[in-house]
């Protein structure tokens, strides 16, 4: 492979500027399921959706904190769309100030997902939905609560009644049109998008080589493909901290399966520079420590082949984390393509909470 070196930077400009199939070859493992790199597309469904009342619904539960027992949390309060739809934290703040132990994932494009935690325990949007309302380090409530509560609003049963057909108020019901609320929570394109729909102009020169680097030397597209960049899996990439302090087991607390000891899912990279902290302990405040870690090949643990027999739970790190060897320059232009897959800011008026 050429390296970028003996290139000229309007040279990569070139290359890149063709159709993608004559791009250079992508940097992918033997058996990885990988998938071409694709655009996303405008949402003009936005009045569409306004006149769903199941979206209405949806959307008016969100942002009240009538659903948590005390009053004052809401979805929104670690869901926020004026901070890429999470919270800005580490880790999740909840109910009585209790910290979690895992970074609020956004929910950017949650209707494109295949697996919803970071474990992947949620097999849909609507049982992802029960998970913060009652848990008590997060919302708190009691369901027994919660429809008797939301009864006494003569609002509340208009909108039911609108969604449903009648003003029967039940958790199965909160969860389904949080549901539909939340799958309409989608990312607007980006200069990457423009890009590859052939506005070459929309990209720098730096940006384009790393465009470059994340499809071959950085082995970024291993994991991160199509158009979601994310391969929808779990992977053990060395941050499990196993035996440690921070120790997270992942995906191993929900299957019980050794082979998934710290596990978790790729997240998508769709609108990566607005959804810090990052990895799933939000341990990361800035991307250039990310590609750093990466680029080190993600190495925490170096147990010997004793430890391991003696221990059949000893997490084994993916064999696609490896050494990059990018140089400074290298990854400063990963980290700029990292920015060009952000759109416009999202900004959502939020309802007026019914009294």
């Amino acid at each position: 492979m050429v390296g970028f070196g003996t290139i000229q930077p309007s040279n990569w400009r070139k290359i890149y500027s063709q159709p993608q199939e004559y791009w250079p070859t992508p940097t992918i493992d033997s058996g990885v399921a990988w998938k071409p790199l694709a655009p996303l597309e405008w949402d003009y469904g936005y009045y569409d959706r306004e006149d769903n009342p199941k979206y209405r619904l949806g959307k008016m539960l969100f942002f009240d904190p009538k659903l948590s027992l005390s009053g004052q949390i809401s979805c929104s309060s670690c869901h926020d769309p004026e901070n890429g739809w999470g919270d800005g934290r580490a880790v999740s703040l909840g109910h009585d100030h209790l910290r979690g132990n895992r970074n609020t994932p956004s929910l950017f494009n949650v209707g494109k997902r295949k697996h919803f935690n970071w474990d992947g325990r949620a097999a849909s949007i609507q049982e992802q939905s029960l998970g913060p309302i009652t848990s008590q380090h997060e919302m708190a409530m009691d369901t027994a609560i919660l429809a008797p509560r939301l009864q006494q609003i003569k609002g509340y049963k208009e909108l039911f009644k609108s969604a449903y057909g009648d003003s029967k108020i039940n958790f199965d019901r909160i969860a389904q049109a949080l549901s539909v609320f939340q799958k309409h929570i989608k990312s607007r394109p980006g200069p990457f998008d423009k890009f590859l729909k052939g506005e070459h102009q929309a990209l720098t020169d730096q940006e384009i080589l790393g465009l470059h680097l994340f499809r071959t030397k950085a082995r970024c597209m291993n994991c991160h493909f199509g158009s979601m960049l994310t391969d929808n899996s779990f992977h053990n990439i060395g941050l499990t901290y196993y035996k440690r302090e921070l120790e997270d087991l992942g995906r191993y607390l929900h299957t019980n399966k050794p082979e998934d000891v710290g596990k978790f899912k790729t997240p998508s990279l769709r609108e990566v520079a607005q959804t810090g902290p990052w990895m799933h302990n939000g341990v990361f405040t800035d991307l250039e420590g990310v590609v750093a870690i990466y680029n080190a090949g993600m190495h925490m643990l170096d147990p010997t082949e004793e430890e391991k027999a003696a221990d059949p739970l000893y997490p084994v790190v993916d064999p696609l984390l490896k050494p990059l060897n990018l140089s400074q320059e290298e990854m400063n232009a990963l980290v700029a393509f990292m920015h060009t897959l952000s759109g416009h800011p999202f900004q959502m008026q939020r309802p007026e909470i019914l009294r």
